[in-house]
Parts: structure tokens; sequence; C-alpha cells
């Protein structure tokens, strides 16, 4: 009986088992212009119920779950979509899934921008490139240099972009503002960037259209960001030339830290091989830089600082004074910067940074001494959402705050000036993604100058276009302001920050480690900064009349495929730019801008040398000048500029690199203008001498050394 009792009841749970898995769940899945997706998966949430689309996008399954659930379909290049309804009404479905914005072929709008790091979806250069440009010399700048919309300055060594001058032309660590991001030198003798390339895993280098989020830059900025996570511990040992290098990296669970020291030293190289300048004392200087990083669970911490001291004493040739023109200069930088990057609930994340620069210059011309010195500082926070999955917005303010005074003393007169400089802005972004085909971003800025005691407001949008699986279309536009230079404000600081206008068309191929990219642009100045003597001066008038303009074409191709082993880039430039500004009386092509500009770098690794060959081109039509035998302003041209230059790194073992490179390899005699005479001589002539560059090559050797956990890694990342 306990028997029957038995099968009955188990017959009975049987059925109802049976019964209870017999609600089917059916439907199809397409994509949004109604093509069925094969190999969709579909699946109640929390079961193990499921299966996948056939060829028809049908899908069918049994379940015995009852009551509300979540079907979840889910496929790649797709968004996820999760369907919530009662389980007896999921019969005969039609669902549609949505592309993946966020996908690595998704655009990315990439107009006036070049990405330059191993973390972006399209790289133009890394920070290897940044070593192993035979022109770069190891200074980011010198490398960006070969990038299109740049601009050959030779004597100078700063960024000019676009028919912009050097200042127009920012540069941020970690999103954060650096006040003085150059060593400061004298002319004819260039100068270089203060940081070293091994900090850095990413560069993103912007020649106009750039975010809301960064203001106080007319042409350009550059964004440097320090490695958020070193792979492991090393120490790096620099041997060079012209002087001695050592940074080491320390690891621990949640926190890691970076320091770099070098020390520079010209008086053996001079020595060895003179040049223009007589020296009485060559240039030296010593920096070092740190950054310490600390991981929670939710955020991050980054501590950079960064010190150097520089000191040199010369006689430069001079028209005027045939026993020369005496200058030495003492400097003194120190900059830091902390940021620290939350993520909080519901998908918000904040990050707040601030930094602060101290500089302090002793400068001494013929008999006249200068001492400046300067405190700035700047404070940012931003709150970033990603709203779903196609819509991010971001909030930002942000406090700049300069401190700037001068002591000017002569036989005849002592003067003393200086500004105080407050900026406070605002800025709000949008980016929304309609597909992976089409992306749009707004920003708007506003801007308070304490000094003059103005707002500005900086709109900007840009747009992408996917043309193809390889192709799109980018374009921007934005208004952007400006402070007038440290030069100016110490004598006027009332004066009304400059304004640009920038419009941008870009063009951008990329497949198989090739990338082709053309852009065409059209930029607008208005209160432009001018004045009436030479250069700035006290007691002068100083108004916001200047205007310009620049336009032009920038070309760029960079192949690391077609030739086994071989790495090249082209880039080219051309550029119509006028401006009337400074004390220029007529409306003229800038003497710092050149119509053409090309560039050719290519590296080229012969694997039986262990050796990576390395060569750089540069190429640049000549600069206005002024003639003043002749009518007119800025009327005549330079010869046009021509560099060759050469680089060998040889692999001694897997950590120990020879590295050998040559500037000018063919020691073209390059012009960078010419210098008058004063007063006219006895004919009514006035004389000049050509304006050359100190020494017609340079000469580098070094001796990298690395030692690291893993008994590969190198300073030049294994070539």
């Amino acid at each position: 009986m306990t028997k029957l009792i038995f099968l009955v009841q188990a017959t009975i749970l049987a059925l109802s088992t049976s019964l209870l898995a017999q609600q089917q769940i059916t439907g199809t899945v397409t994509d949004r212009t109604g093509t069925p997706i094969f190999g969709a998966n579909v699946y109640l949430e929390g079961t193990y119920d499921g299966a996948s689309t056939n060829e028809t996008g049908g899908f069918l399954f049994e379940t015995s779950e009852t009551g509300v659930k979540t079907l979840v379909i889910s496929f790649i290049t797709y968004e996820t979509l999760r369907y919530e309804a009662a389980v007896t009404t999921m019969n005969g479905l039609s669902l549609q899934l949505r592309e993946d914005v966020n996908t690595l072929d998704a655009v990315t709008v990439s107009a006036g921008t070049f990405e330059a790091g191993d973390n972006s979806k399209v790289s133009v250069l890394n920070p290897l490139d940044v070593v192993t440009t035979a022109s770069a010399l190891g200074d980011f700048v010198g490398a960006l240099q070969t990038l299109p919309g740049t601009t050959t300055v030779a004597e100078d060594g700063r960024l000019f972009v676009r028919g912009g001058s050097a200042d127009e032309t920012q540069i941020f660590i970690d999103g954060i503002r650096v006040f003085a991001p150059y060593t400061p030198t004298t002319n004819n003798i260039p100068t270089r960037g203060r940081y070293s390339p091994f900090l850095f895993d990413g560069i993103t280098f912007s020649t106009g259209g750039y975010a809301a989020e960064y203001g106080e830059a007319l042409s350009s900025v550059l964004l440097l960001n320090t490695v958020d996570e070193p792979d492991q511990e090393k120490t790096d040992i620099s041997i060079m030339s012209v002087g001695l290098g050592l940074g080491n990296t320390q690891k621990w669970e949640r926190s890691s830290l970076s320091v770099n020291a070098s020390y520079i030293n010209l008086a053996p190289y001079i020595a060895l091989i003179p040049d223009r300048n007589n020296w009485q004392q060559p240039y030296q200087g010593f920096s070092g830089e740190a950054v310490y990083r600390f991981n929670t669970e939710n955020g991050l911490l980054k501590a950079y600082a960064a010190f150097d001291h520089s000191e040199f004493e010369l006689t430069q040739p001079s028209i005027d004074m045939p026993e020369g023109v005496r200058f030495a200069l003492n400097n003194s930088n120190f900059y830091t910067n902390s940021s620290w990057s939350q993520r909080l609930q519901n998908k918000w994340k904040l990050f707040v940074g601030g930094s602060y620069t101290y500089t302090r210059n002793k400068i001494g011309i013929l008999s006249n001494q200068i001492e400046n010195g300067d405190h700035s500082a700047h404070v940012k926070a931003t709150l970033q959402k990603s709203l779903n999955s196609r819509w991010k917005v971001q909030l930002g303010a942000e406090q700049f705050l300069t401190e700037f005074s001068e002591r000017f003393a002569s036989e005849a007169v002592r003067l003393d000036y200086g500004f105080s400089n407050p900026i406070t802005a605002t800025f709000a972004e949008t980016d929304y993604r309609f597909s992976k085909r089409l992306a749009v971003n707004f920003g708007l800025r506003g801007s308070y100058y304490g000094s003059s005691n103005l707002w500005r407001v900086s709109p900007r949008v840009a747009t992408a276009l996917k043309l193809g699986e390889k192709g799109q279309v980018s374009a921007a536009f934005g208004t952007f302001y400006q402070q007038p230079t440290q030069e100016v404000l110490k004598f006027a600081s009332e004066v009304a920050p400059r304004q640009a206008n920038h419009y941008i068309l870009n063009y951008q191929y990329v497949k198989n480690n090739r990338i082709l990219r053309a852009e065409v642009f059209r930029k607008t100045y208005q209160n432009l900064i001018t004045y009436t003597t030479e250069e700035p001066q006290p007691n002068i008038g100083y108004s916001n009349s200047g205007e310009g303009y620049a336009q032009g074409l920038d070309l760029f191709w960079r192949d690391e495929a077609s030739i086994k082993n071989l790495d090249y880039w082209v880039s080219y430039s051309y550029l119509d730019s006028e401006r009337r500004f400074e004390n220029y009386p007529i409306q003229a092509q800038p003497s710092f801008a050149n119509t053409h500009n090309l560039s050719v770098v290519g590296k080229y690794w012969v694997d039986s040398w262990k050796s990576q060959l390395g060569m750089s081109y540069q190429y640049a039509s000549g600069r206005p000048y002024t003639n003043p035998n002749e009518p007119g302003w800025l009327q005549e041209r330079t010869k046009d500029f021509h560099g060759l230059s050469l680089n060998w790194a040889y692999l001694l073992s897997p950590q120990k690199i020879l590295y050998v490179s040559v500037n000018n390899v063919l020691g073209i005699q390059n012009i960078n203008g010419y210098e008058y005479a004063s007063s006219p001589n006895a004919a009514g002539v006035f004389d000049r001498r050509a304006v050359r560059p100190a020494a017609d090559q340079f000469f580098f050797v070094g001796f990298f050394w690395t030692l690291s956990e893993d008994g590969t890694d190198n300073q030049l990342d294994n070539l």
C-alpha cells in the first residue's frame, strides 16, 4: 500500500512538473534596421533557461518560471537589452538591439586632436616616439614638432601652432595647468620642455577646437597624463654626453612611487665642440620629479612634483656692439600638482585637483639687472556622469591665480612693477552618441577676468560621422579667450583678454596600423594687444585693437605595416596667416609663421644588428623679416630651412642600450633671421648680420641601463 501511495505521489509530481515546464518563450531579435541577428544570447535572468537566436533571429525555449521576470538579450557590438514582463506574455516577441557605441570601432571626435598614448583608440604618437625621434633629442615638444599644424621656429624651441605665437599653447599635467613648462633661455638658443617623457603614458595634442574644460589657450592645448599604475619595479640609469640621469619606481600593494633626477652640464661638450657664442659659464642644470599614486577601491590619488634649477652666462654677437652682448641667467622653478578621482554612486565620477608653481629669475643684460618671480595656482573640480551608454555629461569649475613681481635696475633707473591676475571659470559639456557612426559634443565655458573685470562666454561644439568601417569625418567650432602675455600684464593688467574663433573640418582613415588624416581650418583673431614701441614698456598706450586670421591645410600619414620592421610618418602643413598685433603697423604674416612645413620621420629595426635606425627630415619655407633698407613691413623672407637628423639605438643586451644621434647631419647653414644696425652707415644703408643657430650641428651619445623585475624592460620599451 505504501508503495502504491508513493507511486501515485511521484506520478502527480511528475505530471505537475511537466505541466509547469510547458510555458514557451518565443520571439525574434533584429537590429534597428530590421536585419535578423544570428547567435544572440536570450535567457531569463537568474535562471539557466535560455537559447540562442537562429539565422532568422528567432528563438524558442521553455521554462517553469512564473510571474514577472527579466528577459536578457545580448550580442557582441550591441547594447544588452533587458525586457521585463510576465512570463505568460513572452510569446511572439519582437525585440530590437541598439549598436554599442563604446566599442573599439565606434566613431571618435578627432577634429583638431592627435591622441598619443598606448591607451587611446587611435594612437598617432606615444611616449616611445619622443625618445626615438631623431630630431626630438628626448624632448616631447621636439617630437610634436614633427606633426602637422606646427611651425618650425628653430631658434625658439616652443610649440607654435597654426599661426599662433608660442604663448597661445598651454600645457596641462593630469588635467592641471602648468604655468612654466619650458626652461628659460636667451635669444637664438632653443628652450626645452621641463618634464621627462618616461613618466607619461598618454599625450593628447590639440591643434584647435578643444573641449570647454580647457581654457586660457588661443591656439592649442597639450595634455600630459602620468602613468596610473607602473607595471613593475625598476631602476633607470642614463649616462649621456651632456649629463647624467637616474630614475626609480617602487610598488606596494595599493601605491607606487616613481622618481627621476638628471644633471646637465654643457661645459665638456662645448669645450670639445665650440659654438658661435662666447660662454663664460656654459649651461648647467639640475632637475628632479616624482609621481606618487595611491589606489583605493573606487578612487585614485596622484601627487606630482618637479623642481629644476639652471644657470648660464655668455656673450652673444651683436652688430651694434663689437664686444657683444653679455647675458646671464639664474633660474629656479618648482611645480607640484595633486589630484583625486573617485567613482561615486549613481555612476557619478568626481575629480578634484590643484597645482602650484613658483618661478624665480635673475637676469643680467649688459649692466642691467632684472629680478622677477611669480606664484601661480590652479584649482579645479569636475563631476562626470554617464546618464546611459550613449549620453555623458560633465560639469566643472576652476580658479587660476598669478602673482607676479619684477624689479629692473640700471645705472640710471630702478623700477618695480607686477600684477595680480585672478581668473574664475565654470564649464559644462555633454557628449551624445546617436550610434557607433555619429557623435556630437557640446560645451559652454564662462570666464571672469578679475584684473579687467570682464565676463566672457565660450561656446564649443564638435561632431563626428563614421563613413565606413575605417573612415570618418569630424568638424569642430569654438570660441577661445586668453589673457595677454606676462610681458604686457606687468605694465597694463587692465587690458581685455584676446579672442580666437576656430573652424575645423577633418577626415581620418585608420586601417591595419596605418593612419591618414587631412584637416582644413580657419582661425580668426580679435582683441589682440597692440602698442607702439618695439617691446612692451611702462607708461605707453596698450589697446585691444589687433586682429588677424590663420587658415590652411594639414596632412598626416603614418604606416607601421607595409614594410616589415619599418615605421614612418609624413606630415605637411600649408599655412596662410596674417595679423596686426604688438607693434605691427599693418596686418602681415607674423615673423614666426612659415607658409609650408614638411616632416618625414622613419624608424627601421635591423634584427641582425639588434639596432633601431632612425631619421627625421624637416623642411620649412622662409619666415618674414623687415628690411629697413626697403619700403614695407615684414616684406622679405629668410631662405628655406632644412634639417636632416639621424639616430642609432643599439641593444647591447635586453636592458642596456647605446644611443647616438646627430642633428643636421649635412651641416646645412640655416639662417634664423637678420639683425640690422640701429642706425645707417655713411652710405645711408643699414648694415646687417645673419642670425644663425649657435651651432649648425648637435651630437648626442647616451648609455641607458635598466634594472627591472622581468629582466627585459628597458627605457626604449624594447624598441
